[in-house]
């Protein structure tokens, strides 16, 4: 069999051109943008392959919590890669940790490309001039503030995507800062790129913004 490229496991496509897998653990199949690609690590072990792009025979399970901790119990992995492997109890925590740091490095190459505004007052003025890609709230924000960038947001384009999954912590590491409480992402290949990935990361922790907009936000 000629060595692929990136990997040996082509996705199925569908008419409307969306990339498709079937879920190790389910055995459903979903879109490959709300799974995540497992591979053989050189060691033996399973290691999560968040890009999709290592070479080698790839195991999909959807992009969840409960998804993957099934698939260790459950030994999928050893049947999948045909051979006498373990997963570790804690993959589903590595994936999440995995997915952080993509979510960072967006921000970061957005920071550099100067696609993103940071701050309260830098987001507030930004949405009084431009429909924004994705808007920022760390999950420990005051509700005064997020509340006014939100509503303010919503006033003027009738929605936009929250995210809030992240802690000001979190955002701050992606900027070399202590923590950032509120950005504003440009609408363009950063914000679609930190939306595929926030989606992913959803299934590993709650999305506060539901929650705080509940039957507010536009579906």
């Amino acid at each position: 069999m000629p060595h692929l490229k990136q990997n040996d496991d082509p996705a199925d496509i569908t008419e409307s051109g969306v990339p498709v897998r079937q879920c190790a653990v389910m055995r459903e199949r979903r879109p490959q943008a709300e799974m995540v690609r497992f591979v053989r690590a050189p060691d033996g072990s399973v290691a999560p392959d968040v890009a999709a792009k290592l070479p080698g025979r790839g195991v999909w399970v959807t992009a969840s919590q409960e998804a993957i901790s099934e698939a260790v119990k459950k030994q999928v992995f050893a049947r999948g890669f045909r051979a006498d492997i373990k997963a570790a109890p804690e993959l589903g925590d590595l994936v999440e940790t995995l997915l952080i740091k993509r979510l960072q490095s967006i921000l970061g190459f957005a920071k550099k490309a100067g696609a993103i505004v940071l701050g309260f007052d830098q987001v507030k003025s930004a949405l009084q001039k431009r429909r924004p890609g994705v808007m920022i709230c760390a999950s420990d924000s005051a509700e005064d503030g997020r509340n006014k960038l939100y509503f303010l947001a919503k006033s003027l384009y009738g929605d936009t995507e929250l995210s809030g999954a992240l802690t000001s912590d979190e955002l701050g590491m992606a900027f070399g800062r202590s923590h950032v409480v509120h950005a504003l992402l440009e609408t363009g290949a950063f914000s679609r790129n930190w939306q595929a990935d926030y989606i992913r990361l959803t299934g590993f922790r709650s999305a506060p913004e539901n929650e705080w907009y509940s039957g507010t936000r536009q579906t």
